[in-house]
């Protein structure tokens, strides 16, 4: 295989981005957390889009509940590193695979051909790149989570795709494919993308929440 025939931008259906899912439900349990500590009832305002979780949604379960929470507090709203451990990621972003592809040993993927195959295997496009929010550093150094395997991004990640290898795993068009959530479902933690790329959480889910599809769910 060359890396022509994975060239980012190139299948069809590429233009098809991820999805950043909001939950209204992990927004509700994590208020919760704070009105047991006692600190979800001080005014503050809500940073621009709420970080990218969308400022109408958040507000929307803080109204429903009454409630307010102070700026220091919102990363344990939003279920982010560096808030309450017990909190839920509010924010889920997900990919699918657009088709499966071999890779022989020594033949390479993406741009420059950062990685190259050290033994036969099997590597899928996946929606979402930079242009989304999957930063360009994650390359080679983050995983996504496919059908309940946990494989490697590899090469760099491209505009509108990446390469994931799954070698022999069962996964095919159409699978989803889990950037970050919740690692308590075996999905990718947020904060592998935090100490992949030098960038805060914050700065992360507001790339993501900007660039992404986002979509409000239960």
């Amino acid at each position: 295989m060359t890396a022509a025939l994975l060239e980012p931008g190139s299948g069809p259906g590429a233009d098809s981005g991820p999805v950043a899912r909001i939950s209204r439900g992990a927004l509700r349990a994590n208020l919760a957390l704070l009105h047991e500590a006692g600190t979800a009832s001080l005014p503050a305002e809500l940073p621009a889009d709420a970080w990218g979780h969308g400022a109408a949604t958040v507000q929307a379960v803080l109204d429903e509940a009454g409630a307010t929470v102070t700026a220091d507090r919102l990363a344990t709203l939003l279920g982010l590193p560096g808030g309450d451990p017990r909190a839920r990621p509010v924010m889920r972003l997900g990919g699918h695979v657009l088709g499966t592809k071999e890779l022989r040993a020594g033949e390479g993927v993406s741009y420059g051909l950062t990685f190259r195959a050290a033994a036969d295997t099997r590597i899928v496009l996946v929606t979402g790149g930079y242009a989304q929010g999957v930063v360009r550093a994650l390359g080679n150094r983050a995983s996504v989570t496919c059908a309940g395997t946990t494989c490697p991004i590899v090469g760099r990640v491209a505009m509108d795709v990446c390469v994931v290898e799954i070698g022999d795993a069962h996964i095919g068009r159409g699978d989803e494919a889990m950037f970050f959530g919740d690692p308590r479902d075996g999905e990718p933690a947020l904060a592998d993308w935090v100490g992949a790329t030098g960038m805060t959480a914050q700065e992360i889910v507001s790339l993501v929440g900007a660039r992404a599809s986002r979509r409000e769910v239960a």
